[in-house]
């Protein structure tokens, strides 16, 4: 794979106008094509097979009408007196006259009336889905009520579902990654070089993404966990290739061939790195849960078009940089040291690598204890979907919120609806009314409303208002007793949905899903890093190692975001559960992430230890080598990830969080300094590989190794060629 890449670089090099011209073709047609297919994202969670997806099918059916968005207006009355119905009549009015709007119900017809009569809920039915609500609509339900004088109208529901904004607080990122790389190379010109590069990668994955959009439903989540992952690992793939490409810059090879090697090398780790990435997104998929699936998919793709963009477009911009991505010293002749800037023997790195290994044991069980112990709290791990509540205060949707449960009750933000189907109108009437009476008397309901039959009268829908909020345990625990109880009814099918309903069964199911992955992930860990170094014990070691970066992060997330531990520092106003897909794409994530910064310094050490040092030199050689590559990269990552905590949206919020702290942990506290410590303990252990498996297994030659030996061969015929 080496001598391949080692060949694209030099190609790329050569062509660079070609290969410019082709990139920059490829983006402007990505994005005429996002612009012309866009569609729209939007909030549906849907979870085949699940009873509530079942009788969000059967409502479809047997009450189209009830199919579409809804929104739910909240109209109060001032402290000390009651709300007259000829003053919520105009709000009624007005909403039901916005253009898509089938039903606007009166709540004194109705009964949505507060007991002290100083609340009321107006229902709005629209007749398309909240993804397919045009703006001007939402606008104009964010009006109604606004000339009601004396009177605070609130609106809400999900109806107002929509994409969160990427504004500029996540550009935060790219300027910490702009000033980080400015004082890693010591040169604005390959600063400005990497930045630019990975900036086109995600620009043509997002186009290509969006262009998709118009196909595929996304979640509105998607194309922001894609720009996420896009950025993040474009510039540190750049970077690695970048640093490489200088190193032997400053060992005096020619620039054309210093691209060959930069790519044939760390080019390798940047392929292997972008697989794992790859691969353990693409196996969402096997969880059998659509919405993930493509959002793991649309993930893969930007990461992929990341790799491309580094393997190619890189090199092209190389040769146009030429010298410049060298400090000005470097170019004049001046502290050129073999690594140029610390890309050799860097002081900090071997510095730190003798202390980790001549400490090893107290520091390993330091780690090892202290991620453990950060981890306790991931047992008290819920997971839900988020709500209304969780909305950044001040929002349409989060007033609507808090001014229902001040009047009614949070259970009133959990309404859950039972939908019976039976044979003939008689039957239907018969089991609606014994479900009604069932569902009544478990604990946790509030109240059960009438049911409501549709024409035919084999359909009734059952209201039911649990006593607690959507997300608390409580109303899941009223769920799975509901269910329980009216699983015994005959003659009818019953089933329990509504939008907290479907946020319990994409938990529970995603819940299920997560040790299966888990495994698979930690299996196709050791099976992919057993390819690259020969070896047993260090894919086993890079296993155990992404386990405790995983369970900390866990931990420190449930910590600040479920419990509420400094919550306020991050905007956390309140806290609850973690978002039910977020710890099985954190996995994912921080897996290829964490494979990643292993391959670049595990891949030195066994470089080194194969070209004849001891096991603990080979060790610190590797830290010496690509401690402050990695620092960079890693620094840089999670500044990209940090600048996602900005955002209100509560998910990204969660996200961006869970997956700069995963990388901190995993770079910094595990491959800088329990990789090392344990890698020096196992001495030549490390590298022992069965014969029978060494014969089997394929050689990728990720360390560039059979490019060294065709590199040496060649330098005995071309002597001005200096060897790898």
């Amino acid at each position: 794979m080496a001598t391949l890449l080692y060949r694209l670089g030099r190609f790329s090099f050569r062509r660079r106008g070609r290969v410019a011209a082709v990139w920059l073709l490829l983006l402007v047609v990505l994005g005429l094509g996002a612009a012309a297919f866009h569609g729209p994202t939007g909030d549906k969670f849907a979870m085949p097979g699940t009873e509530s997806q079942r009788a969000l099918d059967a409502l479809a059916k047997e009450f189209p009408q009830a199919g579409g968005a809804t929104g739910i207006i909240v109209v109060a009355a001032p402290q000390g007196r009651k709300l007259a119905p000829a003053e919520v009549a105009p709000v009624v009015k007005e909403a039901a006259g916005i253009p898509g709007v089938v039903a606007a119900l009166d709540p004194f017809t109705t009964g949505a009336v507060s007991a002290d009569g100083r609340y009321a809920l107006v229902q709005v039915q629209f007749d398309r889905g909240a993804k397919d609500v045009t703006e001007g609509q939402r606008a104009a339900y964010l009006k109604v009520g606004s000339s009601a004088e004396g009177l605070r109208v609130e609106h809400g529901g999900e109806v107002l579902n929509a994409a969160p904004e990427v504004g500029g607080s996540e550009g935060i990122g790219v300027v910490i990654a702009a000033v980080v790389l400015i004082v890693t190379f010591g040169s604005l010109v390959a600063a400005g070089m990497t930045l630019l590069n990975a900036l086109i990668g995600v620009g043509a994955g997002m186009g290509g993404l969006f262009a998709l959009s118009g196909l595929v439903e996304l979640t509105s989540v998607t194309p922001v966990l894609a720009l996420m992952l896009g950025l993040a690992v474009g510039i540190d793939y750049s970077l690695f290739i970048t640093s490489r490409y200088r190193q032997f810059l400053a060992e005096g090879v020619a620039p054309e061939e210093a691209a060959g090697r930069a790519v044939g090398t760390a080019g390798s780790a940047v392929v292997f790195a972008g697989a794992t990435v790859v691969i353990a997104l693409a196996g969402l998929s096997v969880v059998g849960i659509p919405f993930l699936s493509v959002m793991g998919l649309a993930a893969a793709g930007t990461v992929a078009v990341a790799v491309l963009v580094a393997l190619t477009l890189l090199p092209a911009f190389l040769s146009y940089a030429g010298a410049r991505v060298l400090p000005r010293k470097q170019r004049t002749g001046e502290n050129a040291d073999a690594g140029g800037r610390g890309f050799g023997h860097t002081s900090f790195g071997h510095t730190w690598g003798r202390v980790v290994t001549r400490l090893r044991v107290p520091i390993l069980l330091a780690g090892v204890l202290g991620l453990g112990a950060l981890a306790l709290p991931a047992q008290d791990l819920r997971l839900a979907l988020p709500d209304a509540g969780t909305a950044a205060p001040g929002t349409p949707a989060r007033e609507a919120y808090d001014l229902t449960s001040e009047g009614f009750g949070e259970g009133f933000n959990a309404r859950l609806i039972a939908v019976v189907s039976a044979a003939d109108r008689a039957a239907t009437t018969a089991a609606a009314g014994q479900a009604a009476k069932l569902i009544q008397q478990t604990p946790g309901v509030l109240a059960v409303a009438p049911p409501q039959p549709n024409a035919a009268g084999t359909t009734a829908l059952l209201t039911i208002i649990p006593k607690a909020g959507p997300t608390a345990a409580a109303t899941e625990d009223a769920v799975h007793a509901i269910r329980a109880k009216v699983a015994k009814i005959g003659g009818a099918e019953i089933a329990v949905t509504g939008a907290t309903a479907v946020g319990i069964d994409v938990s529970d199911k995603l819940a299920d899903a997560m040790p299966v992955y888990l495994l698979l992930v930690v299996g196709l860990s050791v099976l992919l890093l057993m390819l690259v170094f020969r070896s047993i014990l260090v894919p086993v070691k890079a296993a155990l190692g992404f386990l405790l970066t995983v369970g900390s992060t866990f931990g420190i997330t449930v910590a600040i975001f479920q419990e509420g531990h400094l919550a306020g520092l991050l905007g956390v106003d309140v806290p609850g559960p973690l978002v039910s897909f977020l710890p099985i794409l954190l996995i994912g994530i921080l897996f290829g992430l964490a494979m990643d910064y292993e391959v670049f310094l595990v891949s030195r050490m066994r470089e080194d230890h194969v070209h004849g040092d001891t096991p603990r030199q080979a060790t610190i050689n590797g830290m010496g080598h690509n401690a402050r590559v990695v620092t960079a990269a890693a620094l840089i990552m999670t500044a990209v990830f940090g600048g996602f905590v900005f955002l209100n949206d509560p998910i990204i919020k969660s996200m961006g969080f869970a997956l700069a702290v995963g990388v901190l942990v995993d770079a910094f506290v595990v491959r800088m300094t329990l990789v090392p410590a344990v890698m020096s303990m196992l001495g030549r252990a490390a590298w022992w590989l069965p014969r029978v498996l060494d014969r089997a297994l394929p050689d990728l030659d990720v360390e560039g190794e059979r490019l060294r030996h065709h590199l040496t061969a060649r330098a005995a015929v071309a002597p001005e060629r200096a060897p790898l």
